[in-house]
């Protein structure tokens, strides 16, 4: 696919209680803040050419709400949601109306963590999921997001 000119538009949803990154049990989500994560986002967004969106919101509204007001402006997104993994009915649907590819991604692995943390009623409603890998969920992420749009699409 070719390029065009102006740089694909991307959002970044962080929902309930990621804004606590750095204070929340350093021992499961290291000390990085949600502040540090967004520049590394936005440091990566400059060097693979695309445009941010970020939010973080502790009300899932208004992370349905953002998706739906950037619904026809961007080409992908990348959500943490949190807590609202296992239960949001309501972020699922959203998900699943999106026009375009979303990717979930967490800092730890959810796996080995609590056994109500490993049914997630998102993943079914995402592209795909990266976790486990601190901070760098969110890069190999949106890394992956973009290599997805960018594809070439088979006819």
């Amino acid at each position: 696919m070719p390029r065009h000119d102006a740089p694909e538009k991307i959002l970044i949803l962080h929902g309930p209680n990621l804004n606590l990154f750095g204070r929340r049990e350093p021992h499961i989500y290291g000390s990085m803040t949600l502040d540090q994560i967004n520049e590394r986002l936005r440091t990566l967004a400059a060097k693979i050419q695309v445009q941010l969106t970020i939010v973080q919101s502790n009300h899932e509204g208004v992370l349905i709400d953002t998706f739906h007001k950037h619904m026809d402006e961007v080409q992908g997104a990348v959500i943490n949601p949190g807590g609202l993994t296992q239960h949001s009915i309501s972020l699922h649907d959203c998900i699943k109306a999106m026009p375009f590819p979303v990717i979930g991604c967490h800092l730890s692995n959810l796996t080995v963590r609590e056994e109500w943390r490993h049914v997630s009623i998102i993943s079914p409603a995402v592209k795909g999921t990266v976790q486990g890998l601190g901070w760098r969920s969110y890069t190999a992420a949106l890394r992956a997001l973009v290599e997805t749009i960018r594809e070439p699409k088979n006819k």
